[in-house]
């Protein structure tokens, strides 16, 4: 496994890594009509523009041979009122066939260190209540949740609790 930068090259790699974990973490909390909608032709292209564009700041790829397997993408905090010096967690997606290796850990270690590079004292993410695997991952990765933070957000037609987590880079 190798853990680098992500480059334009990567975003069919990315788009199909990002629509089967979707496909696979969400079932059974998102509707299924909207996931089996999920169009991986159609992520390839946005992340071919938003890789374009920076946006987001830094996504970085875990490859095993040529294929990309695992990504992270993160940068300055979206949300309001916010400290200059907290960053954000935007995605972490690992295909389900890598889950628990190690790989997911990987990521994290390579966006704290980046992230304590670029001067970010904090950094938080968003995460479904119901995404008990996710959450999982970021307790064990030292994130804590803020419980005045909740927040309901609607997805293929249903509503869904949000909840953001925090944890220190110092």
């Amino acid at each position: 496994m190798q853990v680098r930068r992500a480059r334009e090259s990567d975003a069919a790699g990315i788009a199909r890594v990002q629509v089967r974990t979707w496909q696979a973490a969400y079932r059974g909390i998102v509707p299924d009509d909207y996931l089996d909608g999920l169009s991986v032709p159609a992520r390839i292209q946005a992340w071919s523009d938003g890789l374009a564009r920076g946006k987001p700041k830094e996504v970085w790829v875990a490859t095993i041979g040529p294929d990309v397997a695992g990504w992270i993408a993160f940068g300055r905090s979206r949300d309001p009122h916010c400290l200059v010096t907290t960053a954000e967690l935007e995605a972490v997606y690992v295909s389900a066939e890598h889950w628990g290796t190690g790989l997911g850990r990987a990521l994290w270690s390579k966006a704290r260190d980046r992230l304590a590079e670029l001067g970010y004292s904090r950094v938080t993410l968003w995460v479904l209540l119901e995404n008990t695997r996710a959450i999982r991952f970021y307790r064990a990765a030292g994130f804590t949740p803020d419980p005045q933070s909740e927040k309901t957000i609607v997805i293929g037609g249903r509503p869904l609790m949000e909840i953001r987590y925090q944890a220190s880079l110092e």
